[in-house]
């Protein structure tokens, strides 16, 4: 079992900047694979962002490459999302996901935090 806890969500003006933090404990963490997936207001939870166990090699969705960066910190049993540039069709809930292959897929993550309320005004 992997147990997740996202912080660092809130309220942003448009162009500014979040950093979302994922904290695990339980399994050995630098053995999983780690993503971010949200979910908007009416919309299915969507691909965001992953890393592999070692950070070597990241997965971005296109609508955030160049403003978003995943990293992670595996003496701390963390994975981080920073996000730049925000706009406001970034506004969703932002959950983190646990599994053992690098994937833009959602069943390919077998453990989830509770999300993370980010809101972009304009």
């Amino acid at each position: 079992q992997v147990q997740l806890v996202e912080s660092g969500g809130g309220l942003v003006q448009a162009g500014g900047s979040l950093r979302l933090s994922c904290a695990a404990s339980g399994r050995t963490f630098s053995g999983y694979s780690m993503g971010w997936f949200r979910r908007a207001p009416g919309k299915e939870r969507e691909f965001v962002t992953a890393i592999s166990w070692s950070g070597g090699t990241t997965y971005y969705a296109d609508s955030v490459k160049g403003r978003f960066t995943i990293s992670r910190d595996n003496a701390k049993n963390t994975v981080y999302l920073q996000m730049n540039s925000l706009k406001p069709e970034d506004t969703a809930v932002y959950y983190c996901g646990a599994g053992h292959t690098l994937t833009r897929e959602l069943g390919g993550y077998g453990y989830w935090g509770q999300g993370a309320q980010v809101t972009v005004s304009s």
